[in-house]
């Protein structure tokens, strides 16, 4: 199955949370803090709220969303 990381189309496996389909990538980054550090899912559960990504035009957090074929998911800047 394709999801479509930042426009590029990334192979994942079915089944798999947008988290870990970016931790499988080698670029677990979600977003940028207000600092400007690299973030990324750190509880895995959606307490945390670092994952918060753009998951098909909406704000979604990524380690509660599933990858479906097609799927848009865009990092915040």
């Amino acid at each position: 199955m394709i999801i479509y990381l930042d426009q590029q189309a990334v192979l994942v496996r079915p089944g798999i949370s947008v988290a870990a389909a970016l931790a499988v990538s080698g670029n677990s980054r979600t977003r940028l803090s207000c600092t400007g550090s690299p973030r990324a899912a750190f509880c895995g559960m959606g307490i945390c709220q670092e994952c918060r990504m753009t998951i098909d035009g909406r704000r979604q957090l990524a380690c509660q969303t599933l990858c479906r074929d097609g799927m848009q998911v865009e990092r915040s800047q």
